[in-house]
C-alpha cells in the first residue's frame, strides 16, 4: 500500500496505490480522519464520482476512495471479468484493514455495489458496515438492453466515445438529458470518455451476475440498500431482492432522487451514511 500526495483537479488527497490478484495496480484517494470507509464507484465513473459528499463524510472517516481497473489511477488487464473487480475491492479493503488494525466500512454505488456486495459476502476483507445504493441485479426487469449496450459498443468502435458515455447514461442509467449535458461541461468528464470501454464489459459483466442468496445468510455484517424514488424500476427490484436475502438490512428511500443522490443531494445522502455508520 502505497502513497503520495497530490491533486488530480477533482479530489485532494492523498493518493496510493494496492496491487491486485492478477497483479492489476489499483488507485485510490484517501481523504478525512476518523474510522476508514473504502468507497467503490459504479460503470462510467471514477474516484470523483464521490467528490460532492467527500468534505461530509472526510468530517467522520478516514475516506479512501479508488478507482476500479480501467479508470483513472488503476491499471487494467485483458482479462476483465467481476471477478477480478471483487479481488480489486478485497485487495483495497485488505490493506486499509492492515494498516489500521480494523474492520473497514464500505460503500458501493450501482456496479460497485455488486463488487462490494460480493467481497463482503465471501468473507474476501473484513467489512464492519457495508452500504450499497442500487446494485444493477438481474431479477427478471432488464437493467441493460442488448439493443443499447450494443449501440454503446458500435460507438465506441466508430471513435464516438463521448456519444457512448452519454447515451450510456441517458438509456443505462436513466439520467435526464440536461444532468447529462452538465456532466459534459464538468472536469472528469474527459477521463469518463477515456474509460469509455469499460461500459460495455461492465454491463455485460452485471447482467452475468446471479445472485446466491445462500451465500449471503452468513454474513454478519450490518447492511445499508439505498435507493432513489425516482430511480428505474429494475433498481427497486433490486434492493426488495437483496432486502429480502439479507440476515441484516434496512432499506432507505431517498425522497426526489435518482441514481446520482451523491450529487443531487449530497448532504441527504452523506448524512444517511454516517448516520448508519456510526450508528447514531
Amino acid at each position: 500500500m502505497r502513497g503520495a500526495g497530490r491533486t488530480d483537479g477533482a479530489v485532494a488527497g492523498q493518493a496510493g496505490t494496492v496491487v491486485s490478484v492478477d497483479g492489476t495496480s489499483i488507485g485510490y484517494w484517501r481523504t478525512g480522519e476518523g474510522p476508514p470507509l473504502v468507497l467503490v464507484h459504479g460503470t462510467s465513473a471514477d474516484h470523483a464520482r464521490w467528490a460532492p459528499v467527500l468534505p461530509a463524510l472526510g468530517e467522520r472517516f478516514a475516506v479512501y476512495a479508488l478507482d476500479r481497473r480501467g479508470q483513472a489511477g488503476s491499471g487494467d488487464a485483458v482479462d476483465h471479468s467481476l471477478e477480478r473487480e471483487v479481488e480489486d475491492v478485497a485487495a483495497v479493503v485488505d490493506a486499509v484493514a492492515g494498516s489500521v488494525g480494523a474492520p473497514v466500512g464500505l460503500l458501493g454505488h450501482s456496479y460497485g455495489a455488486i463488487c462490494c456486495l460480493e467481497a463482503a459476502s465471501r468473507g474476501l476483507a473484513p467489512v464492519g458496515g457495508l452500504v450499497l445504493y442500487e446494485p444493477p441485479l438481474p431479477t427478471g426487469a432488464v437493467a441493460f438492453p442488448a439493443e443499447v449496450v450494443g449501440r454503446v459498443e458500435a460507438l465506441i468502435e466508430g471513435g464516438d466515445r463521448d456519444g457512448a458515455v452519454a447515451v450510456f447514461l441517458r438509456e443505462v442509467a436513466g439520467m435526464p438529458p440536461p444532468h447529462v449535458d452538465r456532466m459534459r461541461t464538468e472536469s472528469d468528464w474527459p477521463r469518463r470518455v477515456a474509460a469509455a470501454h469499460t461500459l460495455p464489459r461492465e454491463a455485460r459483466g452485471a447482467e452475468g451476475y446471479a445472485l446466491d442468496p445462500a451465500s449471503l445468510r452468513g454474513l454478519r455484517t450490518r447492511v445499508l440498500l439505498l435507493l432513489g424514488d425516482e430511480s428505474p424500476p429494475f433498481f427497486k427490484a433490486a434492493i426488495e431482492t437483496l432486502d429480502g436475502a439479507l440476515p441484516d438490512s434496512r432499506v432507505v428511500v431517498m425522497p426526489g432522487q435518482g441514481h446520482v443522490a451523491m450529487h443531487t443531494a449530497p448532504e441527504l445522502f452523506a448524512g444517511l451514511v454516517v448516520r448508519f455508520l456510526v450508528q447514531e
